[in-house]
């Protein structure tokens, strides 16, 4: 089962963990200025390695556009990582929620999300591709600098920790502001559901190290989690506080919702997520009973555009057509006579 199917597993507050590693192999320049020749000599001696252990190559070049933003959809590869060019593949073991994205913005972007919140573990998977690596290549690394990435602020680790988090009272109070302000004095910052340059959508963040150059990783992991526990109990704390005629106009709203997502004819994927937003947050005050984690789990991802368009028989011609396709399968998903 995908990560994203198995979201019931944690809190309220807490979606998904993500940790990833940058790593760069010696005598290779970085990705920016490699060419077809080296770009492809390094995805062929990586793969072997993996996918020995069961990982399963992906060339990016052989796929469809739609194919390709589906796993952005899925979120085993970046917005940048889909589009480009030059040669890169992908090396994902969705068992363990690992995946490896060979030249993107570095040679290597290691990578392990699992379900709720589960840094240590996460960052346990990752560390485990990265060794499997280690044994066969050399990593650019300085003495001084750690190791030596792309990107200057990815220098020292080289690893990015992130929580994506559910907070619909603080959104709804208009607490993300200050909170954003508050977590970059202690070096973490606040992106959106699909990461740097992405906007807030359903009430999802991810919480993430800014910091990588001076601090361990496992100093960086403890501050995150200690942060993810502070931002929860303010999330509950908010919640608490919705009561008496607002909690009634709450209610109405998220009942009326849950209609519509069952019931809609058509829907886009902006009024979903809204509505999913809805919902989820009524699953959490008890409203909603009948609908669980799991299934908006999986209709978070199964009903983005690039994926409903790939589940489809045939592909929708138009927008329109996509929308009912995507009332279709939310029915489908939660199981809604049709």
């Amino acid at each position: 089962m995908s990560w994203y199917q198995s979201i019931g597993k944690s809190a309220d507050t807490v979606i998904s963990t993500r940790v990833r590693l940058a790593r760069n192999l010696c005598g290779y320049p970085f990705a920016s200025k490699l060419d077809a020749h080296g770009a492809n000599e390094i995805i062929e001696k990586v793969s072997a390695p993996l996918e020995s252990a069961g990982f399963r190559k992906i060339h990016f070049a052989d796929l469809s556009p739609i194919m390709a933003t589906s796993y952005v959809e899925r979120h085993y590869v970046s917005p940048e990582f889909a589009t480009k060019d030059s040669p890169h593949a992908l090396l994902l073991q969705e068992q363990i929620g690992a995946s490896v994205m060979v030249c993107e913005e570095d040679h290597l972007r290691i990578q392990a999300i699992l379900p709720g919140l589960a840094l240590e573990d996460a960052y346990k998977n990752a560390q485990q591709v990265e060794k499997r690596l280690d044994e066969d290549f050399d990593f650019a690394y300085s003495e001084e600098l750690g190791y030596l990435t792309h990107c200057p602020t990815n220098l020292g680790t080289g690893m990015r920790a992130s929580v994506m988090m559910f907070l619909p009272a603080l959104t709804r109070g208009g607490y993300m502001g200050s909170l954003a302000t508050q977590l970059s004095k202690i070096g973490l910052t606040v992106r959106g559901l699909f990461g740097e340059g992405s906007g807030a959508s359903g009430c999802m963040y991810q919480i993430s190290n800014q910091v990588t150059l001076g601090i361990t990783e496992e100093d960086t992991l403890k501050k995150l989690k200690e942060a993810v526990r502070q931002i929860s109990e303010k999330e509950q704390t908010a919640k608490k506080s919705i009561q008496g005629d607002e909690l009634d106009r709450l209610t109405d709203k998220i009942l009326r919702s849950e209609g519509v997502l069952k019931h809609a004819y058509m829907m886009s994927s902006a009024e979903f997520i809204k509505l999913f937003a809805d919902i989820r947050f009524g699953i959490a005050l008890g409203i909603v009973t009948d609908i669980t984690y799991e299934q908006l789990g999986e209709l978070l991802v199964e009903t983005m555009p690039a994926t409903l368009t790939l589940s489809s028989e045939s592909t929708p011609k138009t927008e329109a057509t996509r929308d009912k396709l995507r009332a279709t399968k939310i029915k489908s998903i939660l199981n809604v006579n049709q």
